[in-house]
């Protein structure tokens, strides 16, 4: 399964964006060191295989960025700092995005800033939806769905992030682990989302052809593909901060990157999540190798016997 593009110029040419990052107040350490792993796994030459031309200048580590002085604003913790950090993300990927390039591992705004008519596929355990108003937690990294959209109070730190993320153009797939507040929001606000109940009851086959009739009923707007790892289940994907059990198979969260890379119409991706500190050796590097292969998968290489090679 090659890669064929309606929006990336040949010769194939992707950029990995490294951001080894964590918040100050990220309950679990480690986070911020998936991306290192990821590249250390072999990741761009399992990419340079594929026939892509990769771009590297390696990870992002934000040296500039102090936020020693952050207090919260209301309950939300390590703002500045958070907002400092994703929004140079978001420029580097807009940079790429401007050259014709596919960047990995990014953000939506560097996308949108691109293709401001992208469409969002979601695969995560949880929304990341909650607004200003209905986090209880006050962490941010459950909230940036809601800046993209433009709901809830303004922040003025997050100025920078522009709402132009239309709720039609946003599907969630693997959703089990939402918030009471943030289901109220995806019902007033019509967002389609599956769960793994309609995973199970469909089938993924017809779940993702649902959800890109849903965003892109004429398969011809860009897409942007979000993956959180712990949108499979921790027996495929074990070391990551946020486990919750009953999630998607090693199949189909492979099917998605597959279904997706069929369509010619993935622009941007991101893998998240990956966490080396939370398991055994064993654990940690079966994560790492799955993101990797995933990331293949989406990239034109459909799925041999194992991806562990």
């Amino acid at each position: 399964m090659a890669f064929q593009s309606r929006f990336i110029p040949e010769p194939k040419t992707l950029a990995i964006v490294g951001c080894p990052f964590r918040s100050a107040v990220k309950p679990k350490a480690g986070v911020d060191q998936g991306p290192i792993h990821l590249i250390e796994a072999g990741l761009i030459g399992q990419l340079e295989d594929l026939g892509w031309k990769v771009l590297f200048d390696g990870h992002h580590q934000f040296e500039d960025i102090n936020a020693v002085h952050d207090p919260p604003i209301g309950i939300l913790k390590n703002p500045r700092l958070v907002s400092q950090v994703t929004q140079s993300v978001a420029q580097v990927v807009g940079e790429h995005a401007a050259k014709g390039q596919l960047p990995a591992m990014g953000t939506i705004s560097g996308t949108l800033s691109k293709y401001p008519d992208a469409c969002v596929v979601w695969i995560d355990a949880h929304a990341d939806i909650n607004t200003v108003e209905s986090t209880e937690s006050g962490n941010i990294h459950g909230m940036p769905v809601s800046f993209l959209l433009g709901l809830g109070s303004k922040v003025d730190e997050y100025s920078w992030v522009k709402p132009i993320l239309k709720a039609n153009r946003l599907v969630y797939i693997g959703l089990r682990d939402v918030d009471a507040g943030e289901k109220k929001i995806l019902r007033e606000n019509n967002i389609k989302a599956f769960s793994m109940h309609e995973v199970d009851k469909y089938g993924i086959g017809k779940v993702v052809e649902m959800a890109l009739d849903h965003v892109n009923p004429s398969r011809d707007k860009p897409i942007h593909l979000s993956f959180d790892v712990d949108a499979l289940d921790p027996s495929v994907a074990p070391s990551t901060g946020t486990p919750v059990r009953g999630g998607l198979t090693f199949r189909e969260g492979h099917y998605i990157c597959e279904a997706i890379c069929e369509t010619g119409l993935l622009v941007a991706l991101d893998l998240m999540e990956v966490n080396p500190s939370l398991a055994d050796q064993a654990s940690v590097e079966q994560t790492v190798a799955v993101g990797c292969s995933l990331l293949r998968s989406a990239l034109g290489q459909q799925l041999l016997i194992s991806p562990f090679y």
